[in-house]
């Protein structure tokens, strides 16, 4: 088994390793079942880029598949479960994945995704024999396990985001996300510098095709135990921390909502003193939400703000955070913040402007199928936005106060209005359509449809144009409410400023 799990399973052989809902497992079990995916997977022609994709919710398989993978010489490809089967064949095909592993809720989709992408091997747990599949368990055991090389060179992770276009980008888990490491036994003990490293227990809350509880989930291996909850929620969330005293944890603002949303006697019944980092990413923490955070579970809160494509690009402690509300922190290298004016100059601090950041490596942002997009992220080599604009104050703290990006951010979850909308343009009783984010009390945002009527005297009904949608997208990318329109403001050119459009609805927000 892997030194790691050999070594803790002798100190620690009755310590919990990896829990879910269903089952515990120890050191021993879990190092040996990363033994054997990763026999299989070394043993098994990958192709050159060496593929498999996760599509399933969080458990303990899905984790080890992801695992197994890594200690295989395997980049895996963490697929969001909520998409059609349509949207997963072209992230199959797109990755040139050979492996597809599912859980019971994606069987059907990943299965007809494999089909469709021309995958022929589908691994699937929590399953009755199904054709065309392999169960997890006869999968693993097919094999005599050998411990993982040390030499192996381990692989970053491809994730999809969406696409301005409609297509989802594939984008290697940059530098700053991956330890990295020539070999394996040099990523893993540039994993045990991982902040996180330094405390017990970690709990898994988001979906692991995030890259926060991706990154989170791998501290397994770097001899953390962890903790997995299958979908959040929030007492649910407050009784694993009371239950397993775990001391580590990747959330989002609208967990914090939710969380402070129970009723004070819900709280009080669970001890949570046991935290000592929950790191928040996904979109900006509002100021009331962070700051009653930190009275009720203490100042253990770090703000890491940016993107799957470049990891963290500013960071505030707790303590940094009271003395300046509302910033994301400041930048933290390789990066440097700077904000851009609309004559493309670098623009003095407290002035508000488009926010880029230079990356000093020269990297920037890579979308290894999309040149374009690539060179689109940029106004200069490795000088990159993330589609937002704010100011940066005298001491270097960053602060955003909006988006100049179509992106929309509703529960830390990035949506890009293209998708829908070449949806919804498809309807007959649909003429022009543009959606964009509105405030939202929990989620941050949700994504608004405003439609213009093809017979304006005869409108189409909301309900029936989000049901449109949600037959050909996944039900996260559609918009929650409708509106029927006259004009959406398009230029002699057919452009939208959506910064207009979402106006009237954050000015009356508060």
């Amino acid at each position: 088994m892997p030194a790691f799990a050999r070594q803790l399973a002798a100190e620690r052989p009755d310590e919990v390793a990896l829990r879910d809902a269903t089952r515990a497992m120890t050191w021993a079990e879990v190092g040996d079942v990363l033994d054997r995916v990763a026999t299989r997977l070394l043993a098994t022609d990958l192709g050159p880029k060496r593929r498999i994709a996760v599509f399933a919710e969080n458990a303990n398989e899905t984790a080890l598949a992801h695992l197994g993978g890594l200690l295989g010489g395997a980049s895996t490809v963490p697929v969001n479960f909520h998409l059609t089967a349509d949207e997963t064949a072209y992230i199959l095909g797109d990755s040139e994945s050979r492996i597809v592993f599912v859980g019971p809720e994606t069987l059907e989709r990943g299965l007809a995704a494999a089909r469709q992408a021309g995958v022929a091997t589908v691994v699937a747990w929590g399953v009755p024999p199904t054709d065309g599949v392999v169960q997890w368990d006869d999968w693993i055991a097919e094999v005599d396990p050998v411990d993982p090389p040390d030499d192996t060179a381990p692989l970053p992770n491809l994730l999809y985001t969406s696409g301005t276009t409609g297509l989802p980008k594939g984008t290697e888990l940059p530098p700053t996300m991956f330890a990295g490491g020539g070999t394996m036994a040099e990523h893993l003990e540039a994993l045990k510098k991982n902040r996180f490293a330094a405390f017990g227990t970690h709990l898994v809350v988001g979906p692991m095709y995030h890259t926060g509880p991706l990154s989170g989930m791998r501290l397994l291996v770097a001899g953390i135990p962890s903790v997995i909850l299958a979908k959040f929620d929030a007492e649910g969330t407050l009784r694993a921390i009371d239950d397993y005293r775990t001391e580590s944890a990747v959330m989002v603002p609208t967990h914090f909502v939710r969380l402070l949303a129970l009723p004070d006697e819900v709280k009080a019944r669970y001890d949570v003193s046991s935290m000592r980092l929950v790191a928040h990413t996904g979109a900006s923490c509002p100021v009331d939400v962070k700051r009653a955070m930190i009275e009720w579970w203490g100042p253990i809160f770090t703000d890491a703000y940016g993107a799957s494509e470049v990891g963290t690009t500013c960071s505030i402690t707790s303590e940094e955070w009271l003395a300046h509300p509302g910033s994301v922190g400041r930048a933290i290298p390789p990066f440097e913040a700077l904000v851009i004016g609309d004559d493309d100059q670098e623009l003095p601090p407290n002035t508000e402007g488009r926010l880029y950041f230079r990356d000093t490596t020269g990297r920037g942002i890579v979308y290894p199928n999309d040149p374009a997009k690539t060179a689109a992220a940029h106004i200069a080599p490795g000088v990159f936005t993330l589609g937002e604009i704010g100011y940066v104050d005298d001491d270097g703290y960053v602060y955003i106060t909006d988006r100049f990006s179509d992106m929309v951010v509703s529960g830390g979850v990035n949506i890009y209005p293209a998708e829908a909308e070449q949806v919804l343009v498809q309807h007959p009783e649909v003429a022009d359509v543009a959606c964009i984010g509105v405030p939202h009390p929990e989620m941050g945002e949700e994504l608004k449809a405003l439609v213009i009527a093809r017979d304006p005297s005869a409108p189409p009904e909301p309900a029936e144009l989000i049901a449109f949608c949600r037959e050909r997208l996944s039900h996260y990318k559609c918009p929650r409410t409708v509106e029927i329109v006259t004009d959406l403001g398009r230029n002699t050119m057919g452009k939208i400023n959506k910064r207009k459009l979402r106006a009237p609805y954050w000015d009356t927000a508060g």
